[in-house]
């Protein structure tokens, strides 16, 4: 299927800005293809949708934010282990590519920009721009999809689906951030359950204030689920086991 029947790329770009879109789509799916994490191709076509929605109603400049949200995973520090690699790669393919300086600085500063880095840890100033495609990865990360994200990168990371005895962190610091090995279900409270108060623009609020309900109403089933609260439930509206 083209980018344009994705729906990753924008409308009204020259002949130029589409092979620069159509190069930073090319390279992203060439870093991401054997992501198994939720932070593969199709979460990069999802936060390249949803940033040039809110691009149109933001009026932000659209080939910026197709191109950021194309690239804004590359070399991410999930995968790097740094917070820098990712702009930096970026900057590179985009000065090879021939994109303008002052393009190809607001592009890698949006990316530098997206990630989240801690409860307690200051959000890196952006541009419009910057939110559009900050809010898009973040909203991916909320509702059914964000539900379905958190528990794949935690099984791919290694990390229990969940243990009552431990407590969720809020880090002070971006390295304790990336550093930190809890639970799949304290990284809702960690981050997930934080991100509607992060949001940039008002139509993210008002996506993340909805996809964060979904977020509250699957924990609740899970809690009664593990403790078993659901079944006494129903058993005992059944009168007991027959």
């Amino acid at each position: 299927m083209s980018l344009a029947g994705l729906g990753v790329l924008a409308d009204g770009l020259d002949e130029t800005e589409s092979a620069a879109v159509h190069a930073a789509a090319d390279f992203a799916r060439e870093k991401t293809c054997d992501a198994v994490t939720g932070h593969d191709w199709w979460h990069v076509v999802r936060v390249t949708r949803v940033a040039l929605m809110l691009a149109d109603v933001e009026r932000a400049d659209r080939f910026v934010v197709n191109l950021a949200a194309l690239l804004h995973d590359v070399d991410d520090h999930k995968v790097s282990g740094s917070f820098e690699t990712g702009a930096q790669t970026v900057r590179r393919f985009l000065d090879e590519l021939g994109v303008s300086e002052r393009n190809a600085a607001e592009i890698a500063g949006v990316v530098a920009a997206t990630s989240f880095r801690g409860a307690g840890v200051a959000e890196l100033p952006t541009s419009v721009e910057g939110w559009c495609v900050r809010d898009a990865d973040r909203l991916d990360a909320l509702g059914a999809i964000g539900i379905a994200r958190a528990f794949a990168w935690g099984g791919r990371a290694g990390r229990p689906l969940h243990d009552p005895s431990t407590t969720a962190a809020q880090h002070d610091s971006a390295e304790q951030y990336a550093r930190h090995d809890g639970t799949s279900v304290n990284h809702f409270h960690e981050k997930l359950l934080l991100l509607h108060g992060r949001m940039g623009t008002a139509g993210g609020r008002r996506i993340a204030a909805e996809r964060t309900c979904i977020l509250r109403e699957f924990l609740t089933a899970f809690g009664e689920e593990w403790d078993g609260r659901d079944v006494a439930a129903v058993l005992s509206l059944d009168g007991g086991s027959q």
